[in-house]
């Protein structure tokens, strides 16, 4: 969640998991910059395309994003991010009338240990909230545990939060650090409001897949500064830092 930034509210296991949901049908994109070429896979604009940087990782936690509509059609969202580097991330568009049946059953099923997160700032859920230890337990339970990102502007995922009764009984995970975001594509109302790429990154290395959310974070800084370097017309000539340990991964 985010206040119009791309963030979550601060938003890959071992075991085989269920295939990553497809994005719905994409309506044509008209805003600016809609004139732009773009790769078709990710999206960004070809003048600095990102594919040759994707690396998939490895995480003994997962992510189910739960997105808002509209940020199926924003180039600037970085939730898709997580599903390039974690393959078994799910993605489910919400809807307040009509709950994703599948994500439903997903949560009905004893062997995920679901959080969602969320910033723990009022008393009404005071009772849910839990700490990383929390996710660690889980684990060590034989569960697999899952983040449940809200993917939207701080407004929606507040109202997704507040609308969707299927998460009233899950536990509450907010994040507490002291991480600035570097996310340069909207504006944050607070250098603290993290974009979800980036809050899911520093979720999975409070919790121990220190590895998965080393590989996030350069993917996430990759996309950022390639993205912005097209919205100046130009093109990065150089490979950044997290390009060259992305680039390393890809070739071990």
């Amino acid at each position: 969640m985010r206040d119009d930034s791309d963030a979550p509210v601060a938003a890959g296991a071992s075991a085989p998991g269920p295939e990553v949901n497809a994005d719905p049908p994409r309506k044509p994109f008209k805003a600016r910059g809609s004139f732009v070429e773009r790769c078709p896979s990710c999206r960004l604009p070809a003048l600095n395309c990102l594919c040759a940087f994707r690396v998939t990782a490895e995480s003994t936690t997962r992510v189910w994003l739960l997105t808002h509509p509209l940020e199926h059609y924003k180039p600037t969202n970085t939730g898709r991010l997580i599903g390039d580097v974690l393959a078994n991330t799910e993605v489910f568009t919400w809807q307040r009338t009509e709950p994703d049946e599948r994500l439903l059953a997903l949560l009905d099923d004893p062997g995920f240990a679901p959080f969602v997160v969320f910033p723990d700032d009022q008393p009404d859920y005071a009772h849910r909230v839990v700490g990383p230890e929390a996710v660690r337990e889980a684990r060590d339970d034989g569960r697999i545990p899952v983040l449940i990102l809200l993917d939207g502007t701080w407004r929606q995922a507040r109202r997704i939060f507040r609308k969707s009764a299927y998460l009233d009984a899950l536990p509450v995970l907010p994040l507490h650090t002291q991480r600035h975001t570097r996310y340069h594509l909207r504006k944050p109302a607070s250098a603290a409001h993290l974009c979800t790429a980036e809050v899911a990154a520093e979720l999975l290395r409070q919790v121990g897949d220190t590895a998965a959310a080393d590989v996030l974070d350069d993917y996430f800084d990759v996309f950022n500064d390639s993205y912005a370097s097209s919205r100046r017309h130009s093109k990065l000539e150089a490979p950044t830092p997290a390009m060259k340990r992305l680039l390393a991964r890809r070739s071990a």
